[in-house]
């Protein structure tokens, strides 16, 4: 096994040349839609995920996909090619999500944010429930003397019965 500071190196080493040898070495317009945005290696340094997005619609990842797969053994010859390990890895090619649910977040935040303000209207136009003094107040007919002797006598329950 590897260091997994190693291959983190190495990932980040395999991510450019792939970028580098889709743009210089693979002839083909739709390749360059293509964006690497990622990189894993395992930790025994046999094989790499790489993950990438697609500016466009659903016919250009499709599209990407193809060139990908067509052109999967030039990638990784020229990664092999330019890192100096004894085996070059094998290279997988992911769609990343992450754009789709950054979307999703964000627009869950609007939402959240629109509900927040809602609330704060609301809040600005809210009154007390007990009217403006919501504390209870001493009726004339009580002393505060005999407040004061709940209190006492509920501070004769404690814990070891005293």
């Amino acid at each position: 096994m590897a260091d997994p500071a190693r291959a983190a190196r190495l990932a980040q080493r395999i991510k450019v040349i792939v970028a580098e040898a889709l743009r210089r070495r693979v002839k083909d317009e739709r390749a360059e839609l293509i964006t690497v945005t990622d990189a894993r290696v395992t930790n025994d340094l046999q094989h790499a995920t790489v993950y990438y997005t697609v500016m466009g619609d659903d016919d250009a990842r499709r599209s990407a996909e193809e060139v990908l797969a067509a052109h999967q053994g030039v990638l990784r010859h020229e990664v092999g090619r330019q890192l100096t390990i004894r085996l070059t890895p094998t290279l997988e090619f992911v769609a990343d999500e992450i754009p789709e649910s950054a979307a999703h977040l964000e627009d869950l935040l609007r939402k959240a944010k629109e509900q927040d303000e809602k609330v704060a209207a609301l809040r600005e136009q809210a009154a007390p429930a007990g009217g403006e003094d919501p504390y209870r107040s001493l009726a004339e007919g009580e002393s505060a003397g005999s407040g004061a002797e709940g209190a006492a006598s509920e501070g004769t329950d404690s814990a070891d019965g005293r």
